[in-house]
């Protein structure tokens, strides 16, 4: 498996939304680029099975959902957490993508990061999640 161009278009576009979220950063874990919100991995890219693959973790109950999506598989080693793999070639909507990473990056960032993400404009939690809590 060769390193992923640092001018891959799936990678500049993952890297125009991850590191537009507070307290980011982009490191090479396991040879592939991860986004990492303080030291833990909230996505990334990579290659799997010879495709070109981005990765997030969902709540587990959507997570088990957007798998009837065949755009979506369940990421190695990880998928029993609620990581999904999404193939990078099926990508027409980036907001959809976005908004994913974005579920992912609330799931994994520390209360005092999500504060600075609700400073944005952006909501602490997902609308999933505010959806599960008023029932």
């Amino acid at each position: 498996m060769s390193p992923m161009r640092t001018d891959d278009p799936v990678l500049v576009k993952m890297k125009e939304i991850c590191l537009s979220l507070p307290d980011t950063k982009l490191t090479m874990t396991w040879d592939q680029p991860h986004f990492r919100v303080g030291d833990k991995i909230f996505a990334g890219c990579g290659e799997e099975k010879g495709k070109l693959t981005i990765g997030f973790k969902l709540e587990m109950e959507h997570a088990h959902e957007i798998l009837s999506d065949r755009r979506f598989t369940r990421a190695p080693y990880v998928g029993h957490k609620g990581w999904v793999s999404m193939d990078a070639r099926s990508i027409r909507d980036w907001e959809e993508v976005r908004r994913l990473v974005l579920e992912s990056y609330r799931l994994i960032a520390p209360k005092r990061t999500l504060a600075k993400l609700e400073a944005t404009g952006e909501p602490a939690v997902s609308p999933a999640r505010s959806r599960k809590r008023r029932r």
